[in-house]
């Protein structure tokens, strides 16, 4: 899948010490019954998902995100956004991730229903990981970091 694809190559970019694509099964079960024009939307939420283990880092908590992501990380547009944000509003999430491509559909939304969300737009998968992983500098420090505690036997 794209998603897979777009993960392992991101984190040999971020940490071309990490072997957890390598080492580790992994099966993304997406139910049959499934609206088909809601897969490609979850691309950015799949590599996040991704991403999260293999870092093992958290995701933001108040977070959600949408947004087909391409081979090359563009995030493109999606349908649905009134929904989504609904569907946000319910959940309590405070922060919603909505492609560039998508500002108009939202801003044409009514203040009542945006009301309490903070809307972040974005055109590639670089902004999504740095919104939902808090990333904020280069990984190397992080794993120097993990290797002392793997090599003292402590691991998480």
């Amino acid at each position: 899948s794209i998603a897979h694809t777009y993960a392992r190559s991101y984190l040999s970019q971020l940490d071309a010490g990490n072997k957890f694509f390598s080492t580790s099964a992994l099966h993304v079960h997406v139910p049959a019954g499934a609206t088909p024009k809601d897969g490609p939307s979850a691309g950015c939420t799949i590599i996040t998902a991704l991403l999260s283990l293999a870092l093992n880092k958290a995701v933001a908590p108040d977070l959600a995100m949408t947004g087909e992501v391409t081979l090359t990380g563009r995030v493109l547009p999606i349908g649905g956004v009134k929904e989504k944000l609904l569907a946000a509003r319910r959940s309590g999430i405070k922060q919603v991730i909505f492609p560039e491509g998508n500002k108009r559909d939202y801003d044409e939304l009514t203040s009542e229903l945006k009301e309490g969300i903070t809307p972040h737009f974005v055109s590639h998968y670089d902004q999504v990981f740095k919104l939902a992983l808090e990333y904020d500098g280069p990984l190397k420090k992080q794993a120097s970091s993990s290797s002392s505690d793997a090599a003292s036997g402590n691991s998480a």
